[in-house]
């Protein structure tokens, strides 16, 4: 019975954090698209902060779970529901495009600030319920700003991507923009594959870990320093 509770346990403090990173992520985007004009993530009910109508069974909770336990707790990685933005509709189309797509990494790294915040409110937390609290928030700071750093990488449909459409020339932004029909399985195949060929030839092609770790390790060390949490 300890090892169930051990394990709930576990599983909480590493899926609760994740969850409400990955979908209020995607509510920030509907939010400023209806904000900015768009009103089509409105009138699909999706402009909420309640993570329950972004949640994507396969991709929120089981695919999750599924690599939580294949790497015994050491790697995780989800989506939730993208909400439906319908650039066209935009104010202004092309630099609109930018603050919906930077709005996602934005509350991510807003959140990881309040998660550090909440530490300090760590002694008035039942003595039974303290770690378990403490984990959370430990927890809430990295995800969220993994997730943020993960998704300003600079290619479509990645949120970095949208932004570098926005922000480059035509001449530039148009190559780009085409790759969104292939950028998930790029993603994917750099993400999953890459480290998978990497370990069968000796050689380490985890290039995803290195773009990634850098900058979200500067990131966390930057949020310790504005909150004074170590």
């Amino acid at each position: 019975m300890d090892d169930y509770a051990s394990l709930l346990q576990q599983i909480s403090v590493f899926a609760l954090p994740a969850i409400f990173a990955i979908t209020l992520h995607e509510a920030a985007h509907g939010w400023v698209a209806n904000k900015l004009g768009d009103d089509t993530a409105l009138r699909a009910g999706r402009v909420t902060f309640n993570p329950l109508k972004h949640i994507d069974p396969f991709g929120t909770v089981l695919m999750p779970l599924l690599l939580f336990f294949a790497s015994r707790g050491s790697f995780l990685f989800g989506y939730a529901k993208p909400v439906p933005v319908n650039f066209s509709r935009l104010n202004h189309p092309r630099m609109d495009m930018v603050w919906v797509a930077i709005a996602g990494p934005g509350i991510n790294i807003l959140m990881a600030i309040t998660a550090a915040l909440l530490f300090y409110a760590l002694p008035f937390v039942p003595t039974v319920a303290k770690l378990w609290a403490a984990l959370n928030l430990r927890n809430a700071v990295m995800f969220n700003v993994v997730l943020a750093v993960f998704n300003m990488i600079p290619l479509p449909p990645l949120d970095g991507g949208r932004v570098a459409v926005g922000l480059l020339p035509r001449f530039l932004a148009l190559p780009l923009a085409r790759l969104e029909r292939y950028g998930i399985l790029i993603v994917v195949g750099v993400l999953f594959l890459l480290p998978w060929l990497g370990r069968g030839i000796g050689v380490d092609l985890d290039i995803i870990y290195a773009i990634i770790y850098w900058p979200s390790n500067m990131i966390v060390q930057g949020i310790g320093w504005l909150t004074g949490v170590s």
